[in-house]
């Protein structure tokens, strides 16, 4: 697609977005007469964006030294999370916290800037939320880092999650041996007529069920990472079927308005059609009326004329 194409798409993307299908419309309508069959493809892709999605695209495409700021310390603070580097993580994570405040402080002004009347109904709050998501998911980053986000974004956390870690416990963990024996044996179990003790035959059991407790949390620990995978793939497929079905839902909303936009149109042409035959019908009344006057003055001059 030419620059003048891109340079019509970050307009699409930096104007308030009630005005993005119309614009879209007129782009690819503009994009048909030229024959430009890629750009029309590329511009009915181009989603809508929610107004908090709006905002952070000014951001990206307005002040895009402040989105690299953001990115940076992302990096910064996922590389303090694992090497769990304490002081350097809470001073990353006052940074965290300035650098998202002025960003929302800096979207706020730029949509004013667009529309005054939008200086009381901004969902900053939103537009929070989507800042620490792409802090905390490179994905998330290079999305808002294109300046096409199309709607907000939220993160449950912060940071990288480390993965639950089982710990084994075994039998040393359990109980310390009592170092005190019975009167009359020795410490290493054996009695002195050379019979094995009680305590060596429970040391025996208890190396056993320490064993077979192993091998049951191995067994355990096998079956979670299983169905924890399990778990990640559905809701991989479910996350996607989502993103489906939401776009399937913009497309539509996009196309009611565009049908809503051309009926308004079509009313306004039957509008005027009807003016005109209403027109036409006067006029052709006119006209009858000036032959009935003609023909009737020629029937009169007939009658008068000598025999």
């Amino acid at each position: 697609m030419p620059a003048a194409g891109e340079e019509i798409i970050r307009r699409m993307y930096e104007a308030p977005p009630e005005g993005f299908v119309a614009a879209r419309s007129a782009a690819i309508a503009e994009a048909k007469q030229a024959g430009d069959k890629a750009a029309v493809k590329r511009l009915t892709a181009l989603r809508k964006p929610t107004v908090a999605a709006w905002l952070v695209n000014l951001l990206a495409l307005k002040r895009p030294e402040l989105i690299d700021q953001l990115v940076e310390l992302a990096d910064a603070l996922r590389s303090a999370q694992r090497t769990l580097q304490g002081g350097e993580l809470r001073e990353l994570s006052t940074q965290r916290r300035q650098i998202v405040s002025a960003l929302v402080t800096e979207a706020r002004k730029l949509a004013v800037a667009e529309d005054r009347g939008l200086a009381g109904k901004l969902p900053l709050g939103e537009v929070e939320a989507t800042l620490t998501a792409a802090l905390a998911e490179p994905e998330i980053a290079a999305q808002v880092r294109s300046g096409r986000l199309v709607r907000a974004a939220t993160y449950a956390g912060f940071g990288e999650v480390p993965r639950p870690r089982l710990r084994l416990i075994t039998g040393d963990e359990d109980a310390e041996p009592d170092e005190s024996e019975p009167d009359g044996s020795t410490t290493d179990g054996v009695e002195p007529d050379g019979s094995t003790t009680d305590g060596e035959q429970q040391s025996a059991r208890r190396r056993r069920e320490i064993e077979e407790r192993r091998r049951r949390l191995n067994r355990e620990l096998t079956a979670a990472q299983a169905a924890e995978k399990r778990a990640d793939e559905q809701l991989t497929k479910a996350e996607s079927a989502e993103r489906v079905a939401e776009h399937t839902v913009e497309d539509l909303d996009d196309e009611l308005a565009e049908l809503e936009r051309r009926r308004t149109e079509a009313q306004a042409e039957v509008g005027r059609r009807k003016q005109a035959r209403r027109a036409a019908e006067r006029d052709a009344a006119a006209a009858r009326r000036r032959v009935g006057d003609a023909e009737a003055a020629l029937e009169d001059l007939a009658a008068d004329a000598p025999q």
